[in-house]
């Protein structure tokens, strides 16, 4: 399955029904007078946030989304049939964005989460409401109301209990590997990992997320690369795993670059928790992991790390570091006992 983060949709509630002109004639009735029904209501389009997406490709294939229109009124008071609302499924961590590109409309970060985003147009009267005393047959009933019509985007923003951070070829889509059943791509070249992986990790009986993230080179914050593409997808980690290059020749100048990209990004993910990692220490001396631990503890007053992802060395303490910053997630749902949908107030254009 490919993986899309982002995508542009056209949404359309239905119409509402016309009301009907009818009158009454039957036999033996000398002043039947009229009997047309409301039209129906058009369909509303809702947005759900469901567990088992974690890509928006279907939207690739499908960008126009019209609910159903309402049913006309009838003769003998009958009123049209209501539209069928649109049931629209997102991965869980979509926000919905206006066609501004600025605007967030709603933000779907629970399971079950639903918004309807396009209410219905209502049915029009029919001919029935508009009898008086003066005017006892009317030939006139109102038009359904038009439902509403927008463009809107939306964005994908994994969530993930712990964001795998660092320069390209850092080691993190090898230390995804080793601590989860993820299988990314690894290969000796930078920018290996062209989107975001995710992994479960079990550490002491506790369940945490890990995100790779691909390879942020600077001038990411301003797009550089895939820049942003990639940096949002770490806003709602509770904590960063930092991986370093043991071997690289100045591995304290990779890790301020990286921190000053999470600042420039925005500020306040460069005020979340860290634990930072030496990777590739199975490449280096007894005496060169001491120099280079030395040497990062005095930038960071983050925990830091000596560890081998290819090897398994250090990996598992690093994890339980990592595990005091997620917090506990709560007991996991049952088909049988499934809660009811978080429902949200509706969106317009106009608020």
């Amino acid at each position: 399955m490919k993986f899309l983060d982002q995508a542009k949709i056209y949404l359309k509630s239905g119409d509402g029904g016309r009301g009907c002109v009818a009158f009454r004639r039957e036999k033996y009735i000398e002043f039947g007078g009229p009997n047309g029904g409301d039209g129906g209501k058009g369909g509303s389009v809702w947005f759900v946030a469901v567990e088992n997406l974690n890509t928006l490709i279907d939207f690739r294939y499908q960008q126009h989304f019209k609910a159903q229109n309402g049913q006309h009124g009838m003769g003998s008071e009958m009123c049209g049939a209501k539209g069928e609302d649109l049931i629209i499924k997102v991965p869980v961590g979509t926000e919905i964005v206006a066609e501004d590109g600025e605007t967030v409309i709603a933000d779907m970060i629970e399971p079950g989460q639903k918004f309807m985003i396009a209410k219905g147009g209502d049915g029009g009267r029919g001919n029935i409401h508009f009898k008086t005393s003066t005017n006892q047959a009317p030939r006139y009933a109102e038009p359904g109301w038009p439902g509403v019509e927008m463009w809107v985007w939306l964005r994908l923003k994994i969530i993930a209990d712990v964001g795998l951070i660092g320069l390209p070829n850092a080691g993190k889509s090898t230390f995804l590997s080793a601590v989860t059943k993820a299988r990314p791509k690894i290969a000796d070249y930078p920018f290996t990992t062209l989107h975001p992986n995710l992994g479960v990790a079990w550490v002491d009986s506790k369940e945490i997320v890990l995100a790779d993230i691909p390879g942020l080179i600077e001038g990411a914050h301003d797009g550089v690369g895939l820049g942003d593409r990639f940096l949002k997808h770490v806003e709602r980690c509770s904590v960063f795993l930092h991986l370093v290059d043991g071997t690289s020749e100045d591995m304290v100048k990779n890790y301020k670059t990286i921190r000053k990209e999470l600042d420039l990004y925005q500020k306040k993910l460069s005020l979340k928790p860290e634990v930072v990692a030496i990777n590739k220490i199975d490449s280096l001396s007894a005496a060169e992991i001491k120099k280079k631990i030395t040497a990062l503890q005095k930038v960071t007053a983050s925990p830091v790390f000596a560890i081998s992802a290819v090897a398994g060395t250090n990996t598992t303490d690093c994890l339980r570091e990592i595990a005091r910053f997620v917090p506990m997630k709560k007991k996991s749902v049952q088909p049988d006992d499934e809660p009811e949908p978080i429902i949200k107030k509706s969106w317009s254009p106009l608020d």
